[in-house]
């Protein structure tokens, strides 16, 4: 693992081999939600399967206690952008919740958010899940070797803010991820192309689309974790672990096996899956 002057961290092949397998147990997690999903159940009972199946598969929840966290997943509903605490208050009809986790698996952290809605919702919504999950894909594509870190945040703000005008939160960023939850580079989701630290091979990255059906203003609860979007719109989250390659970049985790339990659940309306 070498580094450089801003700490970036490069991982070997070995390494990455490493952290797929932690990203992969984020990607099963957010499965078994995705199978049993449905109005009527809690956060705060996502949050206990969560942790059980975590620590089933021999690793460590890793948001519990980061930075004074007090639960093991973000669950986000409806408003909440992102770091949303479970609760007792159970989910309805129509609810969208962005379902964030984070694993310490051999040393290495996985990290990364689906989101889901319950029941049915509007046309509106859904094709905010939808743009939301495209522009994610969107970023990857540009997640390659000597790009830079502006064209991946250029392509996500493209097509969510100046395609559909959306609004691409400011305050919270995606971010490299290894030993640490939290490594450099910073990775905003707008940004001019050709700005930005060049991409070399092997950083991996934490790239998630934060975006509001209206405002891009957000502001966090009294909690001091809850972030929400200032006119109370919907706001929805996806993400995704990435290792920067030549030509095209490494997911290293797995919407498939969430999106195939999503389908097979009829208490949720499924975002379609993406080919990448």
């Amino acid at each position: 693992m070498s580094h450089g002057k801003n700490l970036i961290y490069y991982k070997t092949d070995a390494e990455i081999a490493l952290m797929k397998q932690a990203a992969l147990l984020v990607s099963k997690t957010l499965t078994e939600v995705a199978k049993v999903l449905k109005a009527g159940m809690t956060t705060m009972q996502i949050d206990t399967l969560c942790a059980a199946f975590i620590k089933d598969h021999k690793a460590i929840p890793s948001f519990y206690k980061y930075g004074g966290y007090p639960h093991n997943i973000c669950a986000s509903v409806n408003d909440v952008v992102v770091h949303g605490f479970p609760n007792e208050t159970p989910l309805k009809e129509g609810d969208i919740v962005s379902i964030d986790i984070g694993v310490i698996l051999n040393g290495w952290h996985g990290d990364h958010a689906y989101t889901f809605v319950i029941g049915d919702t509007s046309d509106e919504i859904k094709q905010l899940v939808r743009v939301t999950k495209e522009s994610l894909y969107k970023g990857i594509e540009k997640a390659i070797i000597n790009n830079r870190i502006g064209d991946v945040s250029f392509a996500i703000q493209e097509h969510t803010e100046r395609k559909y005008g959306y609004g691409v939160v400011r305050e919270l960023v995606g971010h490299g991820l290894g030993k640490s939850l939290h490594e450099d580079p910073q990775l905003p989701n707008y940004g001019m192309r050709g700005n930005g630290m060049k991409l070399k091979e092997n950083l991996v990255l934490a790239i998630e689309p934060m975006i509001n059906l209206g405002t891009k203003d957000v502001y966090t609860d009294k909690d001091g974790w809850t972030v929400r979007t200032k006119d109370g719109k919907p706001s929805v989250h996806f993400e995704h672990d990435v290792c920067v390659k030549r030509n095209k970049a490494l997911i290293l985790s797995d919407y498939s096996i969430i999106e195939e339990a999503e389908q097979a659940n009829q208490n949720l309306t499924p975002s379609a899956p993406i080919s990448f």
